[in-house]
Order: C-alpha cells, then structure tokens, then sequence
C-alpha cells in the first residue's frame, strides 16, 4: 500500500486498471446481476413508477409480455430498458442459455431527473409555473440459477 503512494498518478492507475482486468478474467462466466440504466426519459416519475411496479420482481418472459399490452408510454421505455438489459446479460454470460437462466428483475427504480420549468400566461397578467419533469430508469437482472447454485457450494 504504502509503495503505490509513492508511484506517479500514471503508473498507478495502469496498476489499477490491470488490478480490474484480472479480476474480470477470474470472474468470467459466472453468472451474476446485470444493472442497465436509462436517464432523461421525458416521463414523469410517477408515471414511470406505476409501470416499474407491474413488472418487479417478475421473470423477464412475463414483463416482457406484460410491457407489450400495457396501454402506458411509460411501458415502451421500461420494455427497452428491459430488451437491453438482457442482452447485457447474455453479452455477460454467454456459455448459458437464456432460457435455462430463469432471469428475473431483481431491482427496479426510477430517480427523478431534471425538470424544465416553463411559464404559461395566467389571468390578470400572472404566470404559472409549468414543470416539465424526466426521470432515470434502472433495472437489475439476476438469475435464479446462480442463487441456486451459490446456496449448494455455501
């Protein structure tokens, strides 16, 4: 410890970066939790968050369907995330087969983001205020495999 203190800033984050890679490559082809995130849909957080409570917890097979018939345009965006978020996971653990997998949506949550403020004219010469909101929308995949396969080598 004491001796990458003393190292120049450039050496140690190479030093670093190949700490990161190494660990990748002990990691690989574990299965574990894909994060994907989508930032500044121009939707309403509330919104959002009735179309993000649908589909908690769920299997991915199941959302997926649900997204396709829920009138919401708050779904389409959940339904991207999602698509994205496996392909993630398959890009993560390709010696598995999806369908073996049983994926589900371990965590989903949605952050509000920036909010344009706007005027619109008022009676008697006033403005009210007009708050265009967005949100962050963030969605974590896991297997139901690999719990299963972590509760038998423990």
């Amino acid at each position: 410890m004491e001796n990458t203190q003393k190292l120049k800033k450039s050496v140690r984050i190479r030093l670093q970066k190949e700490e990161l890679k190494a660990q990748k490559e002990q990691n690989a082809g574990r299965q574990g939790a894909t994060k994907a995130s989508l930032r500044n849909i121009p939707t309403s957080p509330r919104k959002m968050r009735l179309v993000a409570d649908i589909v908690r917890n769920q299997s991915v097979n199941y959302a997926l369907n649900l997204l396709k018939v829920t009138p919401n345009v708050a779904a389409k965006s959940v339904e991207k995330l999602l698509l994205t978020a496996i392909a993630d996971w398959q890009v993560k653990n390709e010696d598995v087969s999806l369908e073996e997998a049983n994926l589900y949506i371990k965590e989903i949550y949605v952050d509000s983001a920036r909010i344009l403020k706007r005027l619109r004219p008022a009676p008697q010469g006033r403005a009210h205020r007009i708050r265009k909101r967005s949100n962050h929308l963030t969605i974590v995949l896991d297997s139901l495999v690999s719990d299963n396969v972590e509760a038998t080598q423990e």
